[in-house]
């Protein structure tokens, strides 16, 4: 079962990393760049502030940053460094077939994602915030976070169950901190 699993997760990598266009590529490296999201991540804090004033917007700011933290630390050492699934840049079996768009692809091991992990739980955090002020805010926030996880497939560094398992960690921690930080920002605002 988890070869025909492994079968079906590595054909599915050649499928989306070998769809090439020139005109893509760019936009999937960009993608994977937080640098390029900065215009919605400015957004973002704009209207969290304006949803959260005063002391409400410092535990937003807090939630963000133990997300991110949780997000990053736990798809690192509980499963990257557990797992040890090579990422397929580093998979010396299949490295003549990928179209590689980095110079540099990442650790070692890819399972799971910390790009999806880390924009999944932002994307359901800041879902759960703004939802009363934008109902329909988590259309963008999927489109988001699926964006950057088909971007790590499609440039080489992650096989998509990589990415889904990031998105299922991601999603999870997400509002796991969402559902914490509740708590305090109910008695504030």
């Amino acid at each position: 079962m988890i070869e025909f699993i492994e079968n079906i997760d590595l054909q599915l990598f050649f499928a989306i990393n070998g769809f090439h266009f020139p005109f893509l590529d760019f936009i999937m490296v960009a993608a994977s760049n937080a640098f390029w999201w900065m215009p919605l991540f400015i957004w973002l804090f704009y209207a969290l502030f304006k949803a959260y004033p005063g002391k409400a917007f410092l535990w937003v700011v807090l939630a963000i940053i133990i997300s991110i933290t949780l997000t990053d630390q736990l798809s690192v050492n509980a499963f990257k460094e557990v797992v040890k699934r090579y990422r397929p840049c580093h998979n010396s079996e299949i490295l003549d077939q990928i179209h590689l768009l980095k110079e540099h692809c990442g650790g070692l091991y890819g399972f799971v994602s910390s790009h999806a992990a880390n924009y999944a739980g932002l994307a359901v955090l800041f879902t759960g915030l703004l939802k009363f002020q934008y109902p329909k805010i988590y259309i963008l926030f999927i489109l988001w976070a699926f964006i950057i996880g088909y971007s790590r497939i499609y440039i080489g560094v992650h096989y998509p169950a990589d990415v889904i398992g990031g998105w299922i960690l991601g999603s999870i921690i997400g509002f796991f901190v969402y559902k914490l930080a509740s708590i305090p920002l109910s008695k504030i605002t």
